[in-house]
């Protein structure tokens, strides 16, 4: 989706409101600890693993790996015990009792946790066009259900939409308090990750997330989707500032990683400036491996990111 360019105002509103979400910060993080204190040993943070890290070994026919393995897979090779589905392994199965009490039942046999669904490709939440919104806001209704039957506590929405900056406020606004609305009663949260279009500019997301106002709205921090547009005319928000905007209303957080330097750290994010700041907001749930790098297969990439995680969880500790 091409983005226009800010006029002057909108980019002053832009750096008003990542302002204004340092005031607000530590009376929306008190609100929210309760959502995500998963307390292992009181450790600052636990590790999750988002099903995105194995995308390419699930493409692959060959490997004979599917979204049923995921739990087993999850516990067995990283001895991780929270793990954060991707719709598009299962497309199908949203309203599968059969397939998905078998996969319930695979987390249960491993010690497994289901946090949350990766809801990709139904729809435009924020589409212009009032028919396509509340067609993508019924699309969205069965992962609802799935994930209250897995026993998750959200899923993970785009909020993709068209117009002005303004426009796109109050469209992604409406779709997500629609979703919201149906979610609540399922006791399911309503998460947006920034990823893509206006969404990744986290001024604009911690907007929308005041104007949909309500307790089962939240977001899904990623530390890598700030390009807001790519290719010949790119144009990103700062990482860091991006996710001090999104964290007074996450109820997870995705830990992006491509390539890691000789030390095994991360060469685009520095996890430790990172997850300091996540900490700042009183967050102490799951932290998301989301591996997305090439240098590395997917096994090695989903270690090296758990081995980076847990020496910043040990220095905050």
């Amino acid at each position: 989706m091409t983005t226009p360019a800010l006029p002057r105002r909108n980019f002053l509103q832009t750096l008003a409101a990542t302002a204004a979400v340092g005031a607000i910060a530590p009376r929306f993080a008190a609100a929210h600890d309760g959502e995500h204190s998963h307390s292992h040993d009181d450790a600052p943070f636990q590790i999750s693993l988002a099903e995105w890290s194995l995308h390419r070994t699930l493409r692959d026919a060959s490997k004979g790996v599917t979204n049923l393995d995921f739990p087993r897979i999850a516990k067995e090779e990283f001895g991780i015990d929270g793990i954060e589905y991707v719709n598009q392994f299962f497309k199908d199965k949203a309203r599968d009792e059969a397939y998905l009490g078998d996969l319930k039942k695979r987390c249960e046999d491993h010690g497994v946790k289901s946090l949350l669904i990766m809801v990709d490709g139904e729809g435009q939440l924020g589409n212009p066009d009032k028919a396509g919104r509340k067609k993508a806001v019924e699309n969205h209704h069965q992962w609802v259900e799935a994930a209250k039957f897995l026993g998750c506590h959200s899923i993970r929405v785009n909020a993709a939409s068209g117009g002005s900056y303004l426009e796109q406020i109050g469209y992604a606004a409406d779709g997500l308090s629609q979703v919201c609305e149906y979610a609540a009663p399922h006791g399911i949260n309503v998460i947006v990750e920034n990823h893509g279009g206006l969404s990744s500019n986290g001024a604009w997301l911690a907007v929308v997330m005041e104007r949909v106002g309500m307790d089962n709205c939240g977001t899904l921090p990623d530390f890598g989707n700030f390009d807001i547009r790519r290719g010949n005319d790119p144009l990103s928000f700062d990482r860091y500032l991006g996710v001090q905007a999104l964290m007074p209303y996450a109820k997870a957080v995705s830990a992006k990683t491509h390539d890691f330097d000789a030390d095994g750290n991360e060469t685009r994010t520095d996890y430790f400036k990172m997850m300091d700041i996540v900490m700042e907001f009183g967050y102490h749930g799951y932290v998301g491996i989301e591996y997305e790098g090439r240098e590395l297969d997917e096994y090695a990439g989903i270690r090296a990111t758990k081995a980076l995680l847990e020496r910043v969880r040990a220095k905050l500790a």
